[in-house]
């Protein structure tokens, strides 16, 4: 073997191994989505340990128009939406109350409305263990011209947990504060997003128990929108799953569908949309209906 033939294998070698070294960076902190890419694509999670925003291919959500029972709060978080997605002045919303009532639903599902209206607006999921990464993802949307609305389902909060105070300064009251194309949406089951139990123990624990509870009671009063989700009524539920059967084309009459509805809430101990929605794939299972 000639001198040169050794030094283009030594020179091959080395970039091979440079490339595995570049390949295992990358899988240990993946490049941002940028460029087209980030165009093309509707909605992101927020990952850490390495910071990115992961693309999500198919969101899972559910038609606006088969929100049955909470036309107040639908209208109003839409046209709270709206305005954002026009650039003009919105609210932080806080969607509080009953456990499956579609309060995560209903964001997905303005969402969509929105983006069918022509607006590209980009829905970005970030999990409430995540929340003390917060600026950090604030100042990667900072940085981009699209408009996001920024989601975190079922927030709530320990006795010991500190991370409500890094979602405090982005909400109203920090230096940078939300920018300007950033709306922050949130779900949780308790009006202010704490155990009511947790508020007593302040109150009874602390040398002054009114600031005590205040410091904590206050991130709810930095959203500008309180919707209340309440449980609903046996024929809002009815109509929620006669609203299904409709859309998917389940045929079944009516007398059969208010017994099997019925007999299927009783055995959970109460009504609503998860409810509904559960007895729907069940009956649509037994339809042999499959859902698109």
């Amino acid at each position: 073997m000639t001198g040169p033939e050794r030094a283009l294998i030594r020179e091959m070698a080395q970039n091979d191994h440079l490339k595995r070294i570049a390949d295992a960076l990358d899988r240990i902190a993946p490049p941002p989505v940028t460029g087209t890419e980030f165009a093309d694509v509707e909605a992101f999670v927020w990952h850490v340990s390495p910071d990115r925003l992961e693309p999500v291919d198919k969101i899972s959500r559910v038609d606006l128009a088969l929100l049955v029972g909470i036309e107040r709060s639908r209208d109003t978080l839409l046209a709270n939406t709206r305005q954002f997605a026009k650039k003009l002045p919105a609210n932080n919303a806080l969607i509080w109350g009953a456990r499956g009532m579609g309060k995560s639903s209903i964001v997905k599902a303005v969402h969509a409305t929105i983006r069918e209206e022509g607006h590209d607006l980009k829905l970005v999921e970030l999990q409430r263990e995540d929340l003390p990464s917060i600026t950090r993802l604030l100042a990667v949307l900072r940085a981009r011209e699209e408009r996001f609305l920024l989601f975190c389902d079922d927030l709530s909060f320990s006795p010991d947990d500190q991370s409500y105070k890094s979602l405090k300064a982005v909400l109203d009251g920090g230096v940078e504060g939300r920018p300007e194309n950033v709306l922050f949406y949130a779900t949780s089951n308790r009006r202010h997003l704490m155990p009511r139990d947790m508020i007593e123990n302040e109150r009874s624990s602390a040398i002054n128990p009114g600031e005590a509870v205040e410091e904590k009671v206050s991130l709810s009063d930095r959203f500008g929108l309180w919707l209340g989700f309440h449980p609903c009524s046996q024929d809002d539920y009815l109509a929620m799953v006669r609203g299904y059967c409709a859309a998917y084309d389940v045929p079944i009459d009516d007398e059969t569908l208010y017994a099997e509805a019925i007999e299927w809430q009783a055995t959970r101990g109460g009504r609503s949309g998860r409810v509904a929605w559960q007895y729907f794939m069940d009956l649509a299972g037994r339809k042999g209906v499959p859902l698109d």
